[in-house]
């Protein structure tokens, strides 16, 4: 007999695949899911002008405002160590509640701050409690969903916080023109909606997974084979390249723009909504096409799109420019996000994928502690431009290193004595 052909005869209209996608999930995932659109645009309509207003307020040099979001990312470094064992502990829903409310007064606090030892503490702040609250959130989503579900689950979330982030930079530029309180005001409301919508609704998860978390104490502990783990240490270091090209982008085009091109926070915000409407409409399709090949030679290429990304803001002049550079950037990372989150689950033992994720978590925050620093002394040292440069040749870098890996991988593979019938690595598994 043949074997049907799945949807053939039984097509769904949009409306029923609508329905039948809302069946699948708890409606607690719902509620995170609407409660992440929020805090979404919330905080997008205050991180991308966050260093013109903290310039602009303290009339300090660049390299000063970014050694400030170094000192945040290392203390989300901090975070990220310590979250993880304290939302098992104490529960989801409790973390989540304290994260937002502490975001929502640092927001708040953050319109009248008004000295640079003010700002390093609300900043720090910031780095603490934005992991605490979205580690929780995905945490409880991993209580919520079953494991065959995860993967669409966290797709669902992470399109609906890129909608947000295409909605928020659009609103928040053409607020701060006329006031940056209000921006700010926003956008600790947004926190404080999220957390009431959680206090309200929200079922605490964790009893659910306590059995699971007990069995993986009995197994591996620490990070020991993590560090053990050549392949992967190699790509999470190659990854730091790549990341800190990409904050260069993200962090410092809009100063870089308005100071020396006197391109405004409203048509920054364009920009940035079209990074994230590239998200939410291609990215699905864009994954599709590079699951099918290898994922180091995917990430080199991905890695190439990030240079010429960053790179044309050197040529660029105005605000159609640097759009079209924000074009380029984008098409790299819907190939290097998805692809290296891949790989590092494939990389990791079934037993120590949090640990792995997290180490991959590591790479970014220090990527995103580094860019910025580095991006501001070439600023101030050499001369704007020069930013743009060295982020070219950082993401040159990483897509020989990513290549170079790969290689490392395949002669290794090829000395071991691998039996005939033992197949080698593929793409499938990662390599």
């Amino acid at each position: 007999m043949a074997r049907p052909v799945p949807g053939v005869g039984t097509r769904r209209t949009y409306p029923e695949r609508l329905f039948k996608t809302r069946e699948t999930y708890p409606r607690q995932f719902w509620l995170l899911f609407w409660g992440m659109l929020i805090d979404s645009i919330g905080m997008s309509m205050v991180w991308p002008f966050l260093l013109i207003y903290v310039r602009q307020r303290l009339g300090v040099p660049l390299s000063t405002v970014t050694s400030l979001f170094a000192l945040q990312s290392a203390v989300g470094l901090v975070s990220l160590s310590v979250a993880g064992p304290m939302i098992d502990r104490f529960g989801r829903k409790g973390a989540m509640l304290f994260g937002l409310g502490a975001n929502s007064a640092r927001l708040f606090v953050m319109s009248t701050a008004g000295t640079l030892p003010m700002w390093a503490g609300l900043i720090a702040l910031g780095g603490m409690v934005g992991h605490l609250y979205r580690v929780a959130g995905d945490a409880m989503v991993a209580d919520l969903v079953e494991p065959e579900q995860r993967a669409g689950a966290y797709a669902l979330l992470r399109m609906v916080q890129n909608l947000g982030v295409a909605i928020g930079p659009s609103i928040g530029g053409f607020v701060a023109i006329s006031s940056y309180a209000l921006a700010f005001y926003l956008a600790a409301s947004a926190q404080a909606a999220f957390g009431l919508l959680i206090l309200l609704f929200a079922s605490e998860t964790v009893p659910q997974a306590q059995a699971d978390v007990r069995a993986g104490n009995e197994g591996r502990r620490g990070y020991g084979q993590v560090m053990r783990d050549r392949r992967f240490l190699g790509f999470c270091s190659v990854s730091v390249l790549a990341a800190i090209s990409y904050s260069l982008m993200m962090m410092l085009l809009p100063v870089y723009a308005k100071d020396n091109f006197g391109v405004p926070e409203s048509q920054y915000g364009l920009i940035l909504t079209t990074n994230a409407a590239m998200v939410v409409l291609f990215q699905f399709a864009t994954t599709r096409i590079t699951q099918r090949y290898h994922h180091l030679p995917v990430l080199a290429v991905g890695s190439l799109f990030y240079a010429l990304g960053v790179g044309s803001v050197a040529w660029g002049w105005n605000f159609p420019t640097f759009l079209a550079s924000m074009v380029i950037l984008t098409i790299g990372e819907m190939i290097m996000i998805p692809t290296s989150t891949a790989l590092t689950a494939n990389l990791a033992p079934p037993d120590m994928r949090g640990r792995y994720m997290s180490v991959y978590s590591i790479a970014w925050g220090v990527a995103f502690g580094i860019g910025p620093v580095v991006g501001g002394i070439l600023n101030d040292m050499v001369a704007p431009v020069a930013i743009w440069y060295g982020g070219c040749v950082m993401a040159s870098a990483a897509a020989l290193g990513f290549m170079l890996v790969a290689m490392a991988i395949r002669s290794r593979n090829a000395a071991a004595a691998v039996p005939p019938h033992q197949p080698r690595t593929t793409a499938r598994n990662g390599l």
